[in-house]
């Protein structure tokens, strides 16, 4: 946006950029057994995602959110149901600086390191009509993020509204009272008939006719595919200037490979979408410090936090890779980064 105004005897002229609430942050803890607060947030989180970074075992990535209830917890690398948290170990509560968790468990065992990724959506859900089925929908669409809720049944493809600005470019679904894969809209992908799982180290997947796909108002699913909205839950990501973007690349296996962002990442979700056996990795700033990020976690994967061989330099309008990881040569490969 401009301003321009008169001193007398000339005009000037002042650019600035519009700034919405920050929507991301991530926080590093270490389990102590104890019901407690985790701060440092910055703002009250709407998805709070927990791994555990040491050690594999009991260490799922763990999902909460304010559509689904505070203490409902789904995991990444999973296919089981949602289940409820509500004993020792799991998230009690949304808090103005971050969350509170309860006693020693799987996102407070004691002694081990963990990473809590912070989204901000829009706070408490509203009802939204824009799609065939009404949705429950916490939406920040100044950071390009929503959760979503469907309420009703049916078979065949049936949309509800997501309550951003713009189409999101990668969704994550979920049937949380089945047992069944996570179903990714993303970039990259062949055609609209395409889709990925999350937890699943698959490349994209031939669905013949279209089971996911968004507009500038809803997100579509094929209902007889996923379950009908009234068991999904649906995390939908837009790209926002200087704030967040979604998109692909064509890999080429060596260092150098810019991808401009026009803003300094935090964190990246980076996924090889053309071919099968990568995983879906995630690299932010707070587990990796030194210029060349070579830490990630996979959320296709309980494993413990890894090292790559060579990594990615989150520079201040972008990342660039420093080699082959993350970076298959001729490959298409989808990331979301967020500033």
């Amino acid at each position: 946006d401009k301003v321009e105004y008169w001193d007398g005897t000339k005009w000037y002229g002042i650019t600035y950029e519009v700034q919405g609430e920050t929507p991301y942050n991530n926080v590093l803890y270490t389990g102590n057994g104890s019901a407690r607060s985790i701060t440092g947030v910055g703002f009250e989180p709407d998805l709070v995602w927990i791994k555990k970074r040491n050690s594999a075992s009991n260490s799922s990535h763990m999902l909460f959110d304010i559509v689904r209830g505070v203490d409902k917890v789904i995991i990444t690398d999973s296919t089981q149901a949602q289940y409820d948290g509500g004993g020792t170990g799991y998230q009690t509560s949304f808090n103005t600086d971050g969350f509170s968790i309860t006693g020693n468990g799987f996102v407070n065992q004691s002694g081990n390191t963990f990473v809590a990724w912070c989204f901000k959506a829009g706070g408490a859900a509203v009802a939204n009509t824009d799609g065939d089925v009404e949705s429950q929908v916490s939406a920040n669409a100044a950071g390009g993020f929503s959760i979503v809720k469907g309420t009703g049944s049916g078979s065949g493809v049936q949309s509800v509204g997501h309550g951003l600005s713009s189409a999101p470019e990668f969704v994550m679904v979920k049937n949380i009272n089945a047992t069944d894969n996570w179903f990714c809209l993303v970039p990259g992908l062949t055609s609209t008939n395409y889709f990925m799982r999350l937890n699943t180290t698959d490349g994209q997947l031939n669905a013949t006719t279209p089971i996911i796909f968004a507009d500038s108002t809803t997100v579509s699913v094929r209902q007889n595919s996923m379950g009908p909205w009234g068991n999904l839950i649906a995390y939908c990501f837009a790209s926002v200037p200087g704030y967040s973007k979604v998109g692909s690349f064509p890999g080429t296996g060596a260092a150098g490979l810019k991808i401009d962002l026009d803003f300094e990442p935090a964190y990246i979700l980076t996924k090889r979408v053309s071919s099968s056996g990568a995983s879906w990795a995630i690299i932010d700033n707070k587990r990796s410090t030194a210029s060349d990020k070579k830490d990630y976690l996979q959320a296709n994967s309980s494993a413990a936090e890894a090292t790559s061989s060579s990594g990615i330099t989150f520079n201040t309008d972008g990342f660039t890779f420093n080699g082959s990881s993350f970076n298959t040569n001729g490959a298409t490969h989808m990331y979301y980064a967020i500033a």
